[in-house]
């Protein structure tokens, strides 16, 4: 069992949770469509991609290391890392914001308008290979790969409840650490906010550098990026301002609204979709050849096609139905997988397939049904009874 997969359960738990607090206590409605976008922008991808941000780190750990650590104490070493780890990402994020490119790849995460935990989740692609060169100096000074990866855990844990929408503020930890309500104020796309709190745990990086900003109360928080129109398909979503920072507009991608009934089917068909995404982190190695490949190019296939549905594409509800009865049908039939778990989720993803497309289908008749007949205008004189009885006696 891969140890990941515990964490991404609780992670998808907690943000259910919140989101259904929030509705029932403060009445907002759940935004389905951000919400399940946020969940899957980065998905299978990202991890790869952050196992090559690790894979990267452990080599130049073990080839590069000046070993300048690696007479530290124990706790010595811990608490540098910790320290050094969060000054690397203060730097990481600042310049995520200060240099085009990699504002492309930053932007995903601000394009979110509804602050909750799923937020915190929400990253283009290939955010860990623009993170490599802010840690590798830790790397170099011979922080192990296995105290950078716990490290690294523990911070982006922190990060991860940062972005709650539930607590407000935390006593005496505003001057210590970064909070939900400092963070919120670096996700306002209000000009009193833009630029500020790039911190990831602790305040005093902004408050030595001069990037601090205490949320106003005069000032309520827009969230958001206005005037970048964001699609919720993960492959556009990463890629998009990519390609306007080099200069190529890209397609257009208009969003069309979607029904509540759609907002609900997406939502059930994403939670459905991360359960089976965190069956593949949970059984990651333990594949025969060719079927985890199968697995990952599915669910990221699925992935694609569920932002598809979320931004209206006429294509996609045939493709999740396809591809969510493909899923099961290969697995559970093709390649007789048994265990229950993977079982259950894969066959809760088919379920919702052919919901989804019996709802489809209903639409697309209820579409190209013919219009119904005009009324025939009956002469004076003759009364609806009297339709088709033949001609009357003046008449013959």
């Amino acid at each position: 069992m891969n140890a990941l997969a515990l964490p991404l359960a609780l992670m998808l738990v907690l943000v259910l949770a919140e989101q259904l607090a929030l509705k029932w206590r403060r009445g907002q409605p759940i935004p389905w469509l951000d919400l399940i976008f946020n969940l899957h922008s980065g998905q299978l991808v990202l991890w790869l991609f952050r196992g090559v941000e690790v894979a990267v780190f452990a080599w130049v750990a073990g080839h590069a290391s000046l070993g300048w650590l690696s007479h530290w104490p124990a706790p010595a070493l811990w608490l540098f890392t910790v320290l050094a780890w969060d000054l690397g990402f203060y730097c990481l994020h600042r310049v995520h914001h200060k240099i085009g490119w990699m504002w492309a790849i930053h932007v995903v995460h601000h394009q979110g308008e509804h602050f909750n935990l799923s937020l915190g989740i929400r990253n283009s692609w290939y955010s860990s290979l623009a993170s490599i060169p802010f840690f590798l100096p830790l790397a170099v000074l011979g922080v192990p790969t296995e105290v950078f990866m716990v490290v690294s855990s523990v911070h982006y844990s922190i990060q991860f409840y940062n972005h709650n929408g539930w607590v407000g503020r935390c006593g005496w930890l505003e001057q210590v650490l970064v909070t939900p309500s400092h963070h919120r104020v670096h996700h306002g796309a209000n000009p009193e906010y833009i630029d500020k709190n790039f911190g990831g745990t602790f305040l005093w990086w902004d408050r030595l550098f001069g990037t601090f900003q205490p949320a106003l109360p005069e000032v309520p928080i827009v969230y958001g990026t206005p005037g970048l129109p964001a699609s919720h398909n993960p492959f556009w979503a990463s890629h998009l301002p990519v390609l306007r920072y080099l200069g190529w507009p890209g397609p257009r991608l208009r969003q069309q609204p979607a029904s509540t009934v759609l907002g609900r089917l997406v939502g059930a068909g994403g939670i459905a979709l991360f359960a089976v995404v965190i069956y593949c982190v949970h059984r990651q190695g333990g594949w025969p050849p060719g079927q985890e490949a199968v697995l990952f190019a599915l669910v990221i296939a699925l992935s694609l096609v569920l932002g598809g549905l979320s931004d209206g594409r006429p294509w996609a509800a045939p493709a999740w139905c396809v591809l969510g009865l493909a899923l099961p049908l290969a697995f559970i039939g093709r390649y007789q997988l048994r265990d229950p778990f993977g079982c259950a989720v894969m066959l809760a993803l088919g379920l919702h397939a052919l919901a989804l497309g019996a709802w489809w289908w209903r639409g697309q008749r209820r579409h190209t049904a013919p219009p119904p007949a005009e009324p025939v205008a009956l002469p004076a004189g003759l009364t609806p009874s009297q339709r088709g009885a033949g001609p009357s006696a003046a008449e013959r």
